[in-house]
């Protein structure tokens, strides 16, 4: 698994400027103005960074874009980034500079020249965030540098604002790896075996098997995996930071390939569907960020682990399943086969921890994705507060998230003759209906989410991560922990 970059803070020191290998950034404010360090690089390069500020180059370039000139006069460096930085951006503003500084690296040495800089700790947030890349599987992995060098003038109090980001980025990066894993690689027991991994952090981890969920009668979810060499898995996270309150849950859909089943993908794009796991991966790097912070929560993580393949054991379009729940399920069609697995995921949830609240995350729709694109998720859920609770966190952690509606009006829609339900509502709202089609196996009385990520899961590249798997949603969840559910 990747490990997210090593960051040392060490005191400011402009005499050790000039001596500096590799690449150097530095940050100027908008209006030229420049700290200790970026004085002392603009004096041993003879002005050269004061005739930029005066210039139309510099007034034109956008807040947190950079000039980077090579080889700098009198300098051992072999290029020198100049970043166009407020004196004290706000959060997002400096982890997108962060995330330039990345760039600008591209894997190799990079030391930040901080020094006063406004929220050095989120600069360096973003640096880490951005700097990820999943090429294990090639024959001969690029090298990228083990660590950085960042120079601030108080390196102890920005190492300690830094330490609860820096185990949030580890979450996402655990995100990313399992997302952007191949189906041959991560099945549903290698899934499972790196969950198990989570227990070094403290996280209590369980794995229920297939013969545990069939006494627990959970027909939805095992439908669903009928037709793979893979074993069906529902995998149990708790984390026990708080004190004796119950637990706030989250839920994922971790379909490790979806064929779409009997009802069959198109060849094109399917290899895409390795991250149909995206829900999971999300429960499982939110996980392991509140571990790794210590976090004063009690959080517990739950997530169905199959695989969607067609074969003579297969489930059938009109099929009709029974779920833990009781509720009977017409099959309509086996590629709307995410729900299946949370409707019994959800159940179970409510009926072993019974949540102060619970969200569920899944790549459940591709009508998300044409009714968002890749800059929201949907957010449906049956409680105001909490849902305007996780719209303010995804906002401070500038991860795209929507409001979509509800209604009875929509449950026609999945109503069918031959059973309780179907699980198809058809092409209008289809977003809309596999919420509803969700509701119903949530309890009245629990205050509940359904994130629907299809569209944000995996479309990179984005501000703070490259092409594959984005790890969206681990920092809002984390925000919405931290401000919500810590004591």
């Amino acid at each position: 698994m990747s490990q997210p970059i090593n960051v040392k803070f060490v005191e400011t020191n402009a005499d050790t400027v000039a001596a500096i290998k590799g690449k150097i950034s530095v940050c100027m404010g908008v209006d030229g103005s420049m700290n200790t360090l970026t004085r002392k690089a603009n004096t041993l390069m003879r002005g050269t960074l004061k005739r930029l500020a005066e210039s139309e180059v510099w007034e034109e370039l956008a807040i947190g874009k950079a000039v980077v000139i090579n080889l700098p006069d009198r300098m051992m460096a072999s290029a020198i980034q100049v970043l166009k930085t407020p004196k004290n951006p706000d959060v997002i503003t400096a982890r997108k500079i962060g995330a330039e500084i990345a760039k600008f690296a591209a894997g190799k040495e990079v030391t930040p020249l901080l020094a006063t800089q406004g929220r050095a700790e989120e600069i360096i947030n973003g640096l880490v965030l951005r700097d990820y890349s999943f090429d294990i599987h090639k024959s001969e992995p690029k090298e990228r540098a083990s660590g950085i060098i960042a120079m601030v003038n108080n390196p102890a109090d920005t190492k300690a604002k830094f330490a609860p980001l820096a185990a949030v980025a580890e979450g996402v990066h655990f995100t990313r790896d399992l997302v952007n894993e191949p189906a041959n690689v991560l099945t549903t027991s290698e899934f499972a075996n790196r969950l198990l991994g989570l227990e070094k952090l403290g996280v209590k981890v369980e794995v229920l098997e297939e013969e545990a969920l069939e006494k627990l009668g959970m027909g939805s979810l095992l439908c669903v995996g009928q037709g793979s060499e893979s074993p069906s898995k529902v995998v149990v996270m708790q984390w026990q930071g708080g004190g004796d309150e119950a637990p706030f849950a989250l839920v994922g859909k971790g379909v490790v390939f979806d064929t779409g089943g009997i009802s069959l993908k198109p060849a094109a794009g399917m290899e895409g569907m390795t991250m149909d796991m995206g829900g999971a991966g999300v429960v499982s790097g939110v996980m392991h960020a509140i571990a790794t912070r210590k976090a004063r929560a009690n959080v517990v993580g739950v997530v169905g682990l199959v695989e969607n393949m067609p074969d003579g054991k297969a489930t059938r379009p009109g099929d009709v399943v029974t779920s833990m729940k009781g509720d009977t399920i017409e099959v309509i069609n086996t590629d709307a086969e995410g729900r299946l697995v949370l409707a019994d995921v959800l159940w179970y949830t409510q009926e072993r921890f019974t949540p102060v609240a619970m969200i569920n995350l899944a790549t459940l729709t591709g009508a998300i994705m044409v009714a968002l694109g890749h800059e929201n998720a949907g957010v449906f859920s049956n409680d105001d507060d909490l849902c305007n609770a996780f719209l303010k966190a995804a906002r401070a952690e500038n991860e795209g998230a929507w409001h979509m509606p509800l209604g009875k009006a929509y449950d026609k829609l999945i109503d069918t003759p031959m059973a309780d339900m179907k699980n198809i509502g058809g092409r209008m709202a289809g977003a809309v209906t596999a919420a509803q089609f969700l509701l119903r196996f949530v309890k009245q009385d629990t205050p509940w989410i359904h994130l629907d990520i299809a569209g944000v899961a995996s479309p990179g590249p984005t501000d703070m991560a490259p092409k594959g798997a984005t790890g969206w949603g681990v920092q809002a969840l984390n925000h919405l922990i931290a401000e919500r559910f810590e004591s």
